[in-house]
Order: structure tokens, then C-alpha cells, then sequence
């Protein structure tokens, strides 16, 4: 089957913002303004169609990230002419979670998105998860429009949330659009372009109407126009030479060079208004198709063939297939559902693929287009084009698929470790066969979950918070029908050295007949923060063989697993190998695993170990009358407070602390406010644990 929308007219986004923004409710006016939907569901009203799972429905927010593909004609052509079909585009739309707990979701979804509209609260203004995004779309180039939402809200204001976005993201946000009133009266969206003010009329605000501007406010339209164009100008050779000599600047090059400067990441368009009261949907649609980029706007992708050269991968049809897997579901009525994105090339039914990361063949079965968790068969998927595989045996997220003739190995998505654990366990014997493959199924889906056992054979889970370990234990409950006892959650702490230190690990036995040796000199030396492991075979002359350095490695990989200090894992540490001696006979693969084991406890007693602590970002948010127990309260947690502000009546504390502080802090805020205070909170970096601290933790003391 021919390729229905030509390249240009695709466009791969992401909803994404912090929780509570609004995103739900913008893709559900969405898919009802792009006639996927007949209802328009409501997140609060637990009926939206993008929060698909029983949990997101109940909590009221988003738990996974939910693909759908939709069609959008711009509203500035005539829906019912014979150009209304040509000028029709693909939006393959994902809407992403925005509690810190799912961030992973975020993570993986930006990897493949092309463009990304970033949803505020137009009363909240950037929140701390805004931030999180907006790093993480900067991370991976991804052009974005700012959508300022809710500003029929009480406390809403426009140019506060748009101070914000200058303030705390970017200084390159232009407004392209005003607000016509707020709070209760807001009414309308003026386009500064035109100069035009956008009514939505009808039952579900579907009619767009265009007027002239209020007189009220043209002066102001007027001087915000100015400094649009100034802004655009600025970015664009010709423009700024036409500006300062006071030559009038068409629409259409406007409109031209801010595609440009948004694609090159030099400007942010800024759109307004209320999703909940169909409010300015239509227009960022528009602005959708207008300034985010097609997979033809984006460069190249690197990857690595065969030979482990780099390539680029460009996004045509009929070059060798490459995409990448970058989310696995589990799916209660098909099994397993590999989500992808193709870079180049053409998947098809009934083909072969190469997983290129496992070097395993998969054979596809069948594709499916998602519609939220509505599925569409397909016959083939096209370069630039998001699907989902039914099935896969062997591929997990970040894995690259390919044509077996030509394997490219693209960019893997990196995630962050876990910072909680809890202790769990089945309820009856029944439960117990059925937990580990129910466990073993949510960690392929979500590669910040992890499950191991420890030495007393209990079975851990580690996450991203409290939130997300709960959302997991009820899944298994509700798919997989497996009922848990949970203990209480534990921080995961690390350990790292602060000095260089060297290690020797000699292991020989003799018991008659042949007997083991294997003896190791290492060095250990600290790495950076947040640089993990790193292992250097500086062997020379053959004084161990090759094939016993790999055995060494894994020897020094479960020493550092298992910890040296207190039991927990090892991190930031560089391992060079570069002495040891071996026995022609009784040399061994095992003999050298456990001296590299024991040289590497050596040289990490030696190297000064210490433990490491999550520390957690936090923001508080109550009213001013409470600022003081609330610091205080923080001050006694071993906080430190970065940060205090003003929201309307309201005060803000930005905060750093350990998240061992911070277990039950929802209840402790809630008496001490009254119930009128909330808070956010997201993981910010490892940091080393104070002395007093560390001696009850390795004591085994602080529960």
C-alpha cells in the first residue's frame, strides 16, 4: 500500500508538562477536534480516553504514555473545499505522564518525538517538573510551543506564567498570542500575527470565529506585535535588514522565519488558552503543523554499523530499514506490545527484522497503529511513522531493529537508577509462581524498575518513589491477579571511594589433583558524580592471559553489586587492572572471578569508602502564615533551602533533601497546614551521607 501522507505533512509530538498542567485534557480536545473521539472524556470525571488504564481513571492522572494518531486540516482552510484533503497532516500524538514517579515515560518518549508542545498551569506558572521536561527535551534537541493553559482559573495570569517560562527556561519564548480578559472573563485568543481575536463557539467550543480586535486593547496588541517581529527579525539575516530600514515584513515571512528559528531551537512560540472550556485547542493544532518540525526537518540520526563506524540514518523509504523500540506494554488481550519509531526504510508485515542490540531475528507478525488503547492492523509502517509490534519475543526498550543485511545499532535511551526499595512478598503459595512472572513483566516494561533478591532470599523492588512502587504492587493485583504482603520502603543508598587506593586478591587452593590459582593487583580511583563504573585492562607482556580478564571483571562486578561498607551497591569508581600472576595448570576462569572479587574489597577498604544518599528536589507550596513551621520543619530534615517565593497569596520553598527525611512528609505537611499545603518532589543527585548519619545506617539502627 502506497504511503498516504507524504513526509512533510507528518508530525511526531509529545504533550508533555508537570502533573495537574492540564496535558490530559488538551489531548482529549484533541482527538475530538481531530474527530478520533465523538465524547469529549474528562480527566476529572475519570472518562479520558488517553488515561486508558483502571488506576490513571481513579487517581486522576497519567500513569503510562498513551500513542495515538490523529488527522488535523488547519483551521485557516475551508474544511469543506477540495484543498482540504491535501493540506491534511498526520500528528502522531503522545501524551506523557507529568508526576516525577513516571518521568521515565517522558524520557523514552522524547527520544523519538520530533516536536513537543509543553503545557503550563496558567495560575502555577513553571512548576519543578516543567523543569525536568524542558531539560530533558533540550537533552535531545527537540524543538517545542509553550501552551499557557487554564486561564479561566481564579489566580490565572498570563504574563506571570509567561515571566516564568523567560525566567526559569528559556529567554527565547516569544508570545504569538494574547489572552483577551482572564480568570472568569477570559473569552477569546488574539492573534498577533493577523492581528485578528479567535472566539470558539458551539456546544464544544468546535466553531472558530474571527473578529477584530477589541478597541480596548489594540494599542497593546499593537506594541506586543512590535516586539514579536523584533524577535523574529532578529533571527533571520534578511528580516533584520528589512526591519531597521522600516520595510513592512509580510505574514507569510514571519511565519517562515519563526518555522526556522523554532526548528533550530533559537525561539519558543508561546500560545494561550483553556482546554477545559475549549479555548485556543484548534490554534495550537495549527501551531503544530506550522513551526514543529516533520521527520524531514530533523537531521540525521547517528547510529553504528556493523563495523562499529558511524552512519547517518536519513529519513527516506526506500533506504535499509532502522527504527528503535522505545516502549514495551504488557497488553492484557495480546500479550506483549513493542512501541517503535521508524528512522529509514519501510516495516512490513510478515518480514524478518534484526534486533541489532541482541543480534536475534524477530519475525513480525502483526502491526498495529495505536488509537489511545483502541488498536488499528496495519500492513506496513513508513520512515517517520510510530507503530506497535504484537508479540516480539526478544526486544525491550531502547533496542534497535533492522534489515538483517545492513544491522544498525542506534543511540540507547539512558535512564536513571531507582532511589526506593521495598521488601515483598506473595500471600499464598498460589501467588508465589505466579509474582515472579508478573515482576519479570513489569521490569521489561519499565527499565527504572528493578527486581533481585537479597542474602535471606526475600524478593526487593526498587522505583523512582513511593508512587511508583504502589502503581506497580496494584497492577500486579489488577492484570496479573497476584495479592502481596509489602514491607516498609527503604532508601537506596550506594557507597563510593574518596581516595585511590591499590588491592591485591590471590586465590589458591590445593586439594589433590588439580588445584586453582588466580592472583590480581588492581587499582581503584573515585570518578565523578554520577559516572558509575569503569573498567581498564592495563595488562602487559601476558602476565595474565586474555582469556582470563574477562573472568576478572565480572569478579570486581558482583564485589561492587554486593557492596563493601554496608552491603550496598559500589559506584563512581574507575578499576584498572594491571598486575597479576597465573599457573600454567591450575589457573581457572572461576579462580580469577574470586580474586578480582577480593583484590577489589581490598582496594576499596584502602580507597576510604562512604556512603552515598538520594537527595530529593522539593517544593512546598502554602499559604504565608505557615512559612515558618514549614522551614523549620525542613531545617530539622537536613534540608537545604535554595529558594523562597511567591505564587498570589501563597509562598513557595525550593528545597533540597535526603529522601530518607522525607517518608510520610504528606501527612507532617498537611497537620501542619492545615491541609492547605502541597508539595512536588523529584530526584536531584547522589550525595555522601554525614558521618553520625552513616554509623546508624551501618549499624543497621535507622529504621
Amino acid at each position: 500500500m502506497p504511503r498516504q501522507y507524504p513526509m512533510e505533512r507528518v508530525r511526531d509530538i509529545g504533550i508533555i508538562a508537570h502533573i495537574d498542567a492540564g496535558k490530559t485534557t488538551v489531548s482529549e480536545r484533541v482527538l475530538f477536534y481531530t474527530g478520533i473521539s465523538h465524547k469529549i472524556g474528562e480527566v476529572h470525571e475519570g472518562e479520558a480516553i488517553m488515561d486508558w488504564m483502571d488506576q490513571e481513571r481513579e487517581r486522576g492522572i497519567t500513569i503510562t504514555a498513551a500513542a495515538t494518531t490523529c488527522f488535523w486540516t488547519p483551521t485557516y482552510i475551508d474544511h469543506s473545499s477540495p484543498e482540504a484533503k491535501k493540506n491534511e497532516y498526520r500528528i502522531n500524538l503522545i501524551d506523557t505522564p507529568g508526576h516525577i514517579d513516571f518521568t521515565v515515560e517522558v524520557k523514552r518518549s522524547l527520544r523519538v518525538l520530533d516536536g513537543a508542545v509543553v503545557v503550563f498551569d496558567g495560575v502555577a506558572g513553571v512548576e519543578p517538573q516543567s523543569e525536568t521536561n524542558w531539560r530533558y527535551a533540550d537533552e535531545y534537541n527537540v524543538p517545542r510551543l509553550c501552551f499557557i493553559n487554564k486561564l479561566d482559573r481564579m489566580g490565572a495570569s498570563f504574563e506571570r506564567s509567561f515571566a516564568s517560562i523567560i525566567d526559569r527556561l528559556t529567554p527565547n519564548a516569544v508570545a504569538i498570542q494574547l489572552p483577551i480578559g482572564s480568570e472568569e472573563a477570559f473569552s477569546g485568543v488574539i492573534d498577533l500575527f493577523d492581528k485578528k481575536t479567535y472566539r470558539f463557539e458551539g456546544e464544544r467550543g468546535e466553531k472558530v470565529v474571527s473578529e477584530e480586535v477589541p478597541e480596548q486593547m489594540k494599542e497593546l496588541v499593537e506594541k506586543k506585535r512590535h516586539e514579536l517581529v523584533e524577535k523574529i527579525a532578529e533571527t533571520d539575516d534578511q528580516l533584520i535588514s528589512d526591519y531597521l530600514e522600516g520595510k513592512e515584513i509580510s505574514v507569510s515571512a514571519l511565519k517562515k522565519a519563526l518555522r526556522a528559528a523554532t526548528l533550530a531551537g533559537k525561539l519558543v512560540p508561546v500560545l494561550v488558552g483553556s482546554a477545559l472550556k475549549n479555548k485556543g485547542v484548534q490554534l495550537v493544532l495549527d501551531a503544530v503543523v506550522e513551526y514543529l518540525p516533520s521527520p524531514l526537518d530533523k537531521p540525521p540520526v547517528k547510529g553504528l554499523n556493523q563495523k562499529h563506524e558511524e552512519v547517518q540514518i536519513v529519513a527516506k523509504d526506500d533506504a535499509p530499514l532502522s527504527a528503535l523500540a522505545f516502549k514495551i506494554a504488557a497488553d492484557p488481550f495480546v500479550g506483549t506490545l513493542s512501541f517503535f519509531r521508524v528512522y529509514s526504510g519501510v516495516l512490513k508485515r510478515g518480514s524478518y527484522i534484526l534486533n541489532a542490540s541482541k543480534n536475534t531475528q524477530e519475525r513480525v507478525g502483526r502491526i498495529v497503529r495505536m488509537h489511545a488503547n483502541h488498536r488499528e492492523e496495519v500492513e506496513e509502517i513508513y520512515a517517520g511513522d510510530l507503530g506497535a509490534l504484537v508479540g516480539l519475543k526478544n526486544t525491550g526498550t531502547g533496542d534497535s531493529l533492522s534489515d538483517p543485511e545492513t544491522p544498525i545499532i542506534l543511540e540507547k535511551i539512558t535512564f536513571p537508577e531507582p532511589v526506593i526499595s521495598i521488601r515483598i512478598e506473595p500471600k499464598t503459595k498460589a501467588d508465589q509462581e505466579k509474582m515472579g512472572l508478573a515482576l519479570r513483566r513489569l521490569a521489561d516494561e519499565d527499565p527504572t524498575f528493578r527486581v533481585s533478591g537479597n542474602d535471606s532470599g526475600e524478593t526487593i523492588i526498587e522505583g523512582m518513589g513511593e508512587l511508583h512502587l504502589e502503581v506497580l504492587v496494584e497492577r500486579m493485583k489488577r492484570e496479573f491477579s497476584v495479592e502481596s504482603n509489602v514491607g516498609r520502603p527503604q532508601v537506596a543508598y550506594k557507597e563510593t571511594i574518596k581516595n585511590s587506593a591499590k588491592g591485591e586478591g590471590k586465590y589458591i587452593r590445593q586439594s589433590g589433583g588439580r588445584g586453582q590459582y588466580g592472583h590480581v593487583r588492581l587499582e581503584v580511583e573515585p570518578l565523578e558524580r554520577g559516572q558509575g563504573f569503569e573498567f581498564v585492562d592495563a595488562i602487559k607482556g601476558g602476565v595474565i592471559p586474555q582469556e582470563f580478564i574477562a573472568p576478572i571483571e565480572k569478579g570486581v562486578k558482583e564485589a561492587i553489586t554486593k557492596g563493601v561498607l554496608a552491603g550496598y551497591p559500589v559506584t563512581d569508581v574507575k578499576v584498572t587492572l594491571y598486575d597479576g600472576s597465573f599457573h600454567e595448570v591450575d589457573s581457572s576462569e572461576i579462580a580469577f572471578q574470586i580474586a578480582g572479587a577480593m583484590a577489589f574489597q581490598e582496594a576499596a577498604k584502602l580507597g576510604k569508602l562512604v556512603l552515598l544518599e538520594p537527595i530529593m528536589k522539593i517544593q512546598t507550596i502554602a499559604p504565608g502564615e505557615f512559612l515558618g513551621d514549614i522551614t523549620g520543619d525542613l531545617s530539622s530534615k537536613r534540608a537545604k533551602i535554595n529558594e523562597m517565593g511567591e505564587r498570589g497569596t501563597a509562598r513557595l520553598v525550593d528545597a533540597e533533601v535526603p529522601l530518607s527525611e522525607m517518608f510520610g512528609y504528606v501527612t507532617k505537611l498537611r497537620s501542619m497546614t492545615q491541609g492547605r499545603g502541597s508539595f512536588t518532589m523529584e530526584f536531584s543527585h547522589y550525595a555522601e551521607v554525614p558521618g553520625n548519619v552513616a554509623q546508624l545506617i551501618i549499624e543497621g539502627k535507622k529504621k
